[in-house]
Order: structure tokens, then C-alpha cells, then sequence
């Protein structure tokens, strides 16, 4: 299917069949499709956690408010971006970077310094906030590959994110939840959404033009 096809396709599945699972090939493109999305001066400032322990992800059913999707779903996606900008963490990141394109490692020096100074003028919450963004772009690539799969998705914001960092020790790891992702594919007869229209603001109401 085409891209705008698979996203009329999508929807927030409601209501996952536990027995079926997601093909390792097909996850393994999601993936990847989130690890090849852009991020803020390329530094990929979140990471995707994979969980598909059913005994986890039953536990993060209180932690999502009660929603059964989670324990249901064949995976468990948790986008979680930097709690923080270290200077540590950005050397790190252009080095890696520098050394791949064979550049030396001061190359970059000028702008990285320029990068850090403006990210250290930031508070912690903003600078969490910072990184979360970047997450949710690859968030909705994930989504986008997904659906051209025909691998369904949840985008979920609905849970307790202090909650879940302390269970999956996120904080250890220099991390904040952001958003989840239940991967899998929907009970067709018990999903009341699926049997709704796709709802939409027409073009006209939705797009801003100044020419």
C-alpha cells in the first residue's frame, strides 16, 4: 500500500488479539525506521525500549491507567528521550559521528560548542522536554511503518511517566518515558473503534496557506 493508503488504514487499535504476534522481520523494520529518524543536530537524543515480557507488561497495565492494550499487545514500545544534555553525551555523539565520516574529531568543535551553550541555558525540565520532542518524531515514523506492514499501533500518553521510569529503572539509564507504542494486531469483532469513520479535519479547515 501506498503511504496515504496505510495511514487511512490506521487507527488507535482499541483491542489487540493476544494470540497473534509481530513477525521479528516486521519489528526489526520498525525499528530501524525509528532508529533512521531525524533528531535536533543528529544527536538521536531518546532511545526505544522493547518489551515483550507478558509479565512486565502486565504490570504496566496499573501504570497505563488500566489499559488491557498493554498486557494484550505483542510488543511494548516505550519512547523515552535524554533526562538531560551533558557535555559527556554531545562529545560522545559527534565523535561517533566524525569518526563514521572519517573527519577528525574537532571538526565539529565550533558548532558543538555553540550547541552546548545554548542546551546548558535550558532548565532540566526543558532540556527532558528538548529530547522527548525528538522522540516523538521517531515515534511517528514507527507508527508510518507499522501501518505499511499492516501491523497495528497504538500512540499512547495515557500512563503515569514517573511510574514507569521507576519500574523500568529508566533513571538509571539517564531516561524519560515519553510515549508508548503497543504493537500487534486487532480483534476485529471486540475493537468499537474500528467500526467508527476515520475522523479528520478537511483540508480546508486544516491547512494554512500565506502566499
Amino acid at each position: 500500500m501506498a503511504l496515504l493508503d496505510t495511514l487511512e488504514w490506521r487507527y488507535a487499535t482499541k483491542k489487540y488479539d493476544p494470540t497473534k504476534k509481530v513477525a521479528q522481520e516486521d519489528l526489526d523494520k520498525i525499528l530501524e525506521a525509528a532508529r533512521m529518524a531525524p533528531s535536533s543536530s543528529g544527536l538521536q537524543q531518546f532511545r526505544v525500549i522493547v518489551i515483550t515480557n507478558q509479565e512486565l507488561k502486565e504490570k504496566i497495565v496499573p501504570v497505563a491507567w488500566g489499559q488491557q492494550i498493554v498486557a494484550d499487545s505483542s510488543h511494548l514500545l516505550v519512547f523515552a528521550g535524554w533526562n538531560s544534555y551533558t557535555d559527556e553525551r554531545i562529545d560522545n555523539t559527534f565523535d561517533k559521528m566524525n569518526a563514521l565520516r572519517g573527519l577528525p574529531l574537532d571538526t565539529t568543535d565550533e558548532y558543538k560548542n555553540r550547541l552546548k551553550a545554548q542546551l546548558s541555558s535550558l532548565s532540566g525540565e526543558q532540556q527532558a522536554a528538548h529530547a522527548a520532542k525528538q522522540a516523538y518524531i521517531a515515534f511517528g515514523l514507527a507508527i508510518a511503518q507499522a501501518a505499511e506492514l499492516g501491523v497495528d499501533a497504538t500512540p499512547m500518553e495515557g500512563f503515569s511517566n514517573a511510574e514507569l521510569d521507576e519500574l523500568l529503572g529508566l533513571d538509571k539509564l539517564g531516561l524519560k518515558s515519553a510515549v508508548m507504542l503497543p504493537l500487534g494486531y486487532r480483534m476485529e469483532e471486540q475493537d468499537w473503534l474500528l467500526k467508527l469513520k476515520k475522523f479528520r479535519l478537511p483540508k480546508e479547515e486544516f491547512l494554512i496557506e500565506l502566499a
